[in-house]
This record gives C-alpha cells, sequence and structure tokens, in this order.
C-alpha cells in the first residue's frame, strides 16, 4: 500500500491572487510539533461579548446537579453542548474607584484588561495590554493573521463618562497600554482578510485583486483542490469537501446579506431593482445596519471566527456582539435600547426584555459552540481545542453591580479545563480568570493579569 506523505499543515490551495488555507487533515502535520512526536492540535482562544449584565435569576443555574439537565432560560440554547461548557458564579469585576460614575466606559475596557485606566490620563488611551493580545504576542508567529477582532457595531460610541477617553467604551482589544485594536464590522471584509492574497508591486504597496465575494474564491481555487483531492485517503477527501463547501456557504450568506441591503436602498431611493437599466447609477454602498436581522450577521461573523480557527490562520479572535449602549433588537419584536430596558427598576416587561437580549446573545454564541464541535479536528472536534469565553463587563445594569459577572466557559482547551460543571462559589476576580485561561490554553506568562492574585486551580482537569 502506497505510504501517503504529511501535507505541511500551511499548505493553501492558490489561485490568481487568492489563498485558502485548508483544516486539518490525516495525512497534515502541525509546524509547531517537535520533530518524531504525535502532532497535537494547537489550542484557540476566543472571547465574545454582550454589555450590560444579565438577569441572573435566569442566568444562574439553581445547583451544581441540575446544570446539565435543567439549565436556567438563559443558557438553554446551550443545552445540547453544556457537557463541555463550564460556568463560574464568584467572579468579581474591577473595583472602578475613582471613576465610579463611569460603568459603561468601563465595562468593556477592563473586560479582557482586569484593569482600570490611569486616572491621570483620562482622555488618553492608558489601561493594559489585553489577555487576547498577551496570546497573540505569544501564539501568532504561528499563524498568518496573529489575532482576530470582530465587533458588531462600530466602535465609535461618543461620550465621556468622569472625562474618560471616548474609545473605553467600544474596544476590548489592547496592544499595549495606549494603542487599541480596532475590530472590523463588515464580514466582506473579513473574509477577504481571512482568504484573499495580496498582490505586491515593486514600488512596495499591495494593491487588492479578486474580490472573493464578486468572484467565487471557489471558483478560483477549484484547480489546484481537484489536484491536491486526489492524492489524499477517502477520509481526508471528505474532509476537504465538507470544508470546501462550508467556505461556499459563508460566501452565498454573505452575498445575500449584501444583494437583499442593495435592493431595499434601491427600493428606498424610487428605483425598482427588478427593472433596474444599464444607465442607472449603481447601488450605494451599504453597510449592514444595526438590528436587522443581527441573528443573522451575527452567524456570519461566528461562522467566519470557525473557519479562521479551523484552517489556523489565527488562533485567537475576540468578537464585541454589542458595544455599551446604542444596540436595538428589533428582531425580537421590540425597538427598545437594550441599555434603557436594562434600568427597570424590576418592572416585568423591561426584565423580561432584557432577559430575551440576554438569550439571543448566548444564543449566538451556542450556534459557533455548536458549529465547532460538529467539526471533527485529529481524535476530536475542533471545539475540543478551543477555549471560548462569553461573558459580560456587569453583573447587573440595573444597579451596575459587578460582583458575580457573568462567564461560560466552553471546549476544554486540549483537554486543559474540566467541563460539563457548574462552580457556585468559585473566589477570585476576572484577572485571576483571564490569567487561568491563558495558562490553560499554553500560553507562558510572567505575571498575572491586571488584578489577579493567582489561578483557578478548581476549573483544571
Amino acid at each position: 500500500m502506497r505510504k501517503s506523505a504529511l501535507i505541511d499543515r500551511r499548505a493553501c490551495l492558490q489561485g490568481l491572487g487568492v489563498s485558502l488555507a485548508l483544516p486539518l487533515m490525516d495525512t497534515m502535520g502541525w509546524a509547531d510539533t517537535a520533530k518524531g512526536q504525535a502532532y497535537k492540535p494547537p489550542v484557540r482562544l476566543g472571547f465574545m461579548y454582550m454589555p450590560h449584565g444579565v438577569i441572573m435569576d435566569q442566568f444562574w443555574p439553581s445547583d451544581a446537579e441540575s446544570y446539565l439537565s435543567s439549565p436556567p432560560p438563559a443558557l438553554e440554547s446551550l443545552r445540547p453542548v453544556l457537557d463541555q461548557c463550564l460556568t463560574m458564579k464568584g467572579i468579581s469585576g474591577v473595583s472602578i474607584a475613582p471613576f465610579n460614575g463611569a460603568p459603561h466606559a468601563l465595562e468593556l475596557s477592563t473586560w479582557l484588561t482586569a484593569t482600570l485606566p490611569s486616572a491621570d490620563k483620562r482622555n488618553e488611551i492608558n489601561i493594559a495590554i489585553s489577555a487576547d493580545q498577551i496570546a497573540a504576542n505569544h501564539v501568532g508567529a504561528f499563524t498568518t493573521l496573529p489575532s482576530l477582532e470582530l465587533a458588531t457595531m462600530p466602535q465609535n460610541w461618543k461620550e465621556n463618562q468622569e472625562g474618560l477617553n471616548e474609545g473605553y467604551y467600544s474596544h476590548c482589544s489592547y496592544r499595549s497600554p495606549t494603542q487599541v485594536v480596532p475590530a472590523e464590522i463588515n464580514p466582506r471584509n473579513v473574509f477577504n482578510r481571512l482568504f484573499r492574497k495580496p498582490e505586491q508591486h515593486g514600488d512596495g504597496h499591495e494593491s487588492t485583486q479578486v474580490n472573493a465575494l464578486d468572484r467565487s474564491l471557489l471558483d478560483i481555487v477549484l484547480g489546484g483542490a481537484r489536484d491536491l483531492r486526489r492524492t489524499l485517503p477517502r477520509s481526508d477527501q471528505r474532509k476537504l469537501d465538507e470544508y470546501l463547501d462550508s467556505v461556499r456557504s459563508v460566501e452565498r450568506r454573505i452575498a445575500a446579506i449584501e444583494y437583499r441591503q442593495k435592493e431595499a436602498a434601491l427600493e428606498k431611493a424610487g428605483v425598482r431593482a427588478s427593472k433596474r437599466y444599464a444607465t442607472d447609477s449603481p447601488p450605494i454602498e451599504i453597510k449592514i445596519p444595526e438590528g436587522d436581522k443581527r441573528s443573522e450577521y451575527m452567524q456570519v461573523m461566528c461562522d467566519l471566527n470557525v473557519l479562521a480557527f479551523q484552517t489556523d490562520t489565527t488562533r485567537v479572535s475576540t468578537y464585541i456582539g454589542s458595544r455599551p449602549n446604542g444596540a436595538s433588537y428589533p428582531e425580537l419584536g421590540f425597538s427598545d435600547q437594550h441599555h434603557s430596558q436594562t434600568h427597570h427598576q424590576n418592572d416585568p416587561e423591561m426584565v423580561a426584555k432584557v432577559a430575551k437580549i440576554t438569550e439571543f446573545n448566548i444564543a449566538q454564541f451556542a450556534y459557533m459552540v455548536k458549529k465547532m464541535h460538529g467539526l471533527r479536528e485529529a481524535d476530536g472536534t475542533l471545539l475540543d481545542n478551543c477555549i471560548m469565553m462569553w461573558g459580560s463587563g456587569l453583573e447587573d445594569g440595573n444597579e451596575h453591580t459587578r460582583e458575580n459577572l457573568p462567564f461560560v466557559i466552553a471546549g476544554s482547551g486540549g483537554g486543559a479545563i474540566k467541563t460539563g460543571r457548574f462552580l457556585p462559589n468559585t473566589k477570585g476576580n476576572q484577572g485571576d480568570l483571564l490569567t487561568t485561561l491563558l495558562a490553560c490554553a499554553g500560553i507562558p506568562l510572567d505575571r498575572f493579569v491586571g488584578i489577579a492574585t493567582k489561578q483557578f486551580e478548581e476549573i483544571k482537569a
């Protein structure tokens, strides 16, 4: 029987300025695995954020014993993969004094830094490197992108609570104490960034060539895929086929979102899209609007995150599901802004709306986690080799409390975390959690993250 040669795990399908990384296959090795040792997939680390806290009695499980069988309403969408999840109660946030009047400027900015901004330089960005960028500094050299930053809404909220720089409202990733990492909100741009290869001119400048949505990426690389497929065993042929199908599916869904919005813009301008003439002006540039089928938009972004992890294009990601202030959810049947409803003063109708918003956001996280759980990788699943954290920078939006920040961890990080549990009496802070997750992901640390003083040994396998 002919012995198949190992494919370099950095292998790409290429053509006409486009490159497409490949998923892990049986005949593929990892570049950062020592020669002679069996390969082990790398651990990926992802963070997904929702502002304004939760309705606590609908988020926290009633007890550890019923966690898997009877999850609270907020976690119901995670039920099929709760055995792959870990929920902890008792993790406190950063105390915000002397910025007591700036809860929303600090809920996102402290989320991955576990640090307060400098009180002496309030109008400047001056905080700390964030946990995701600590990880990217270590593992980014092994991937095309050191990290991937995504957001649902523009990072341009204008407000200055306690004189703090407006950038604190919309950013969670900090490359250094003074440098934010902007997030991408356009899925088309994300797709191009992940899978399009720019051309270098002689003057050193790059030019974009192929639009991945105007000309199908798979059509460009199909010849290379066909040639590669013939060299693979049957099991890897199936993986390659499934992977290419998933890329095409994401591409179609992004194109569909853009098409519907161009059609809507034409209708609003009084032009029937089905009866346009060649002399008509082209459709104006349309960005995905806030609140218009937010679930579809967020799921496309989640799919792009999954693809980036599956192809080892990056091993670190953040996704700001919405920023503090400014988000609404017409898809849920009401147009009230998330922030205004969190100041519910126990009004039942407002409480119900906040609960729906929380369930919605966790459902998008569940969508991504369940997709990862369904993708095979090495001897397990993609989720097995990930640590995905969902959470909020406030416990309760009504009172702005931070004593029990809501977190859900999905994935075992290659066996480092013991999942399928609710830990009701965790004692520590969000810096402790971030430090522990970095350690479980194999990131060497020379210091704790932010206000951390320890690691949570009880979450480890």
